[in-house]
C-alpha cells in the first residue's frame, strides 16, 4: 500500500512546487506595466491603424518581430526569420478566344480562373473535363472546382447562361497556385478544343510573424516535440478612414486586435521563462484577418493539422466580458473538451471561462481559429468582447484609453495558467468533428 501512496504523494508535491514556481514567475513576467507598454505601441497613431499595404502595418510587423527576438523565440522552419511571407493574386480577364470542334467560340462564353497571364489549353493539355448539367446547382458546383487545386475544363450547360457571367464575382484575391480552371458555356462535350485566355495579374505581398519555442526533451516514449500548441492573434486593422465626430480618422484597433497580439507577446515571454513546454509552442501574429482571414489560412497550410494539439486564438480581450472582470468566453466551447481542461487548470483561482454567449453571431467561424478547426484541430478563440454592445468596435474610438489594462493583464495570466497541462503534455484536447463544421 505504501508503495502506491508515496509515489502519488511525491508526484502531488512536485506538481504543487511546480505550480507555485509558475505562479511566482507569472507575476514577475506578465506585469500590467509591460502589457500597457506593448499595447500602447501597437495601437499608437504611428501605426496608422495597421491597414494592409501601408507603412503602418510594416512598422507593426517589425515591432512584433523584435519582441519575438527579445523573447528568445526561433523562426518556424524552414524560414530563417520571423516573417512568413506569401502572395495574394488578383486577376482580371482581358481577352479570351477559342474553338470547339474547329468552330470559333464566343469570347463571352469563356471564363478562366488562373494565376497565369496567358493560359493556353487544348485537348492534349491533360486537364480533366467535366460537365455542369442543367439540373446542377451552378455556383456550388463551380466553387468546388475552383477550390479543388486541380486543372479542369468545365462544360457549362446553356441553361445557366444568365448565371454564367456572374462567375467573375468569384474572382477574389487568392493564394498563388499552379492550377487553372476554365469554364465554357456550351451545349456540347467536344472532342477537340483550344482556348487562349489572357489576364492582367496583380500580386500583393503579405506576411505573418511566427516564432516558436521547441518542445523540451522527455523520457523515452513520451516525446511531444513534434506536437504543436499555437497562441495567436491578428495584427492588421482598418487603417485610416472616415473621421468621427471628434475628427479622429485613425482606426487604432487597440482592442481589435492589438490586445490579442499583446497577449501573444507576453505569453511568449512567460513560456520562455518557465522552460516547461513538452510540446513545441508556436506564437503567430496573423495578417489580413479583417479582409478574409488570408494570414491564418496560409499559416494553416504550412502545418500538418494532425500534429496541432490545440490553438489558443486571442481576439479582443481589452474590455470586460458580460460577466465582469476575471472572465472570458471560448468560441465553439461545445465542439471539444478543451474548455473543460482550461477550467480544471484554473480551479482555485478567481478566473472563469464561459461558453460563447453570442452563438447567433457565429464567432467560431469568424476569426483566425476557423481554418484549423475545419481540419479537426481543437482551435478556439478566447475573447471578452460584448458583441451586442461594444461601442468602439471598428471605430476610431478603439484606443488604449478605452481598455481595462488591469483586467487584460489578468486574462493573459489566466490563459497562461489554464494552458499549462496542454503545454506540458499532460492533457490532449479532443478533436473537432470536422464533418460538423460549416464550410
Amino acid at each position: 500500500m505504501k508503495k502506491i501512496i508515496l509515489p502519488a504523494l511525491a508526484l502531488l508535491l512536485v506538481l504543487n512546487v511546480s505550480a507555485q514556481k509558475n505562479n511566482r514567475t507569472i507575476n514577475r513576467v506578465i506585469k500590467e506595466k509591460q502589457v500597457r507598454k506593448i499595447e500602447k505601441t501597437l495601437s499608437s497613431d504611428d501605426m496608422e491603424g495597421r491597414a494592409l499595404f501601408t507603412p503602418g502595418i510594416d512598422k507593426a510587423a517589425d515591432f512584433i518581430a523584435r519582441e519575438f527576438r527579445k523573447a528568445g523565440l526561433q523562426p518556424l522552419s524552414p524560414a530563417q526569420h520571423y516573417f512568413q511571407e506569401f502572395t495574394l493574386v488578383a486577376s482580371q480577364q482581358t481577352q479570351a478566344r477559342g474553338t470547339i470542334n474547329n468552330r470559333d467560340t464566343d469570347s463571352a462564353s469563356i471564363i478562366a480562373f488562373t494565376s497565369q497571364k496567358v493560359l493556353e489549353v487544348n485537348e492534349r493539355s491533360g486537364f480533366e473535363t467535366v460537365k455542369i448539367n442543367d439540373s446542377d446547382r451552378f455556383f456550388n458546383a463551380a466553387y468546388q472546382y475552383i477550390t479543388s487545386g486541380k486543372n479542369y475544363i468545365i462544360w457549362v450547360d446553356p441553361v445557366h447562361d444568365k448565371s454564367f457571367p456572374n462567375l467573375n464575382r468569384l474572382k477574389r484575391e487568392r493564394f498563388r497556385s499552379d492550377n487553372s480552371v476554365v469554364f465554357v458555356l456550351t451545349d456540347q462535350v467536344p472532342t477537340e478544343y483550344s482556348f487562349r485566355v489572357e489576364h492582367e495579374i496583380t500580386e500583393k505581398k503579405l506576411k505573418n510573424i511566427v516564432g516558436i519555442l521547441p518542445g523540451k526533451d522527455q523520457p523515452a516514449g513520451q516525446d511531444r516535440k513534434d506536437e504543436y500548441v499555437i497562441f495567436s492573434g491578428h495584427y492588421d486593422h482598418l487603417g485610416i478612414g472616415k473621421p468621427d465626430a471628434k475628427g479622429d480618422s485613425i482606426y487604432n484597433g487597440a482592442n481589435d486586435d492589438a490586445a490579442g497580439i499583446t497577449a501573444v507577446i507576453m505569453l511568449s515571454r512567460y513560456f520562455k521563462k518557465i522552460k516547461d513546454n513538452a510540446r513545441t509552442l508556436v506564437f503567430a501574429a496573423f495578417t489580413a484577418e479583417e479582409t478574409g482571414g488570408f494570414g491564418s489560412q496560409y499559416f494553416s497550410m504550412q502545418l500538418d493539422p494532425d500534429l496541432v494539439t490545440a490553438m489558443f486564438n486571442i481576439e479582443m480581450i481589452g474590455t470586460e466580458s458580460k460577466w465582469g472582470a476575471n472572465s472570458a468566453y471560448i468560441t465553439g466551447y461545445e465542439k471539444t473538451d478543451m474548455g473543460k481542461i482550461l477550467e480544471k487548470n484554473l480551479k482555485g483561482t478567481t478566473f472563469t471561462f464561459y461558453p460563447d454567449p453570442y452563438p447567433e453571431q457565429q464567432l467560431f467561424y469568424r476569426s483566425d481559429n476557423a481554418t484549423l478547426a475545419r481540419l479537426g484541430v481543437p482551435a478556439h478563440t478566447i475573447s471578452t468582447s460584448k458583441m451586442d454592445s461594444e461601442p468602439y468596435y471598428h471605430t476610431p474610438g478603439d484606443e488604449l484609453s478605452t481598455l481595462d489594462m488591469k483586467n487584460m493583464t489578468a486574462i493573459i495570466k489566466a490563459i497562461a495558467l489554464s494552458s499549462v497541462s496542454i503545454v506540458n503534455g499532460t492533457d490532449t484536447p479532443s478533436r473537432v468533428d470536422a464533418s460538423s463544421i460549416r464550410h
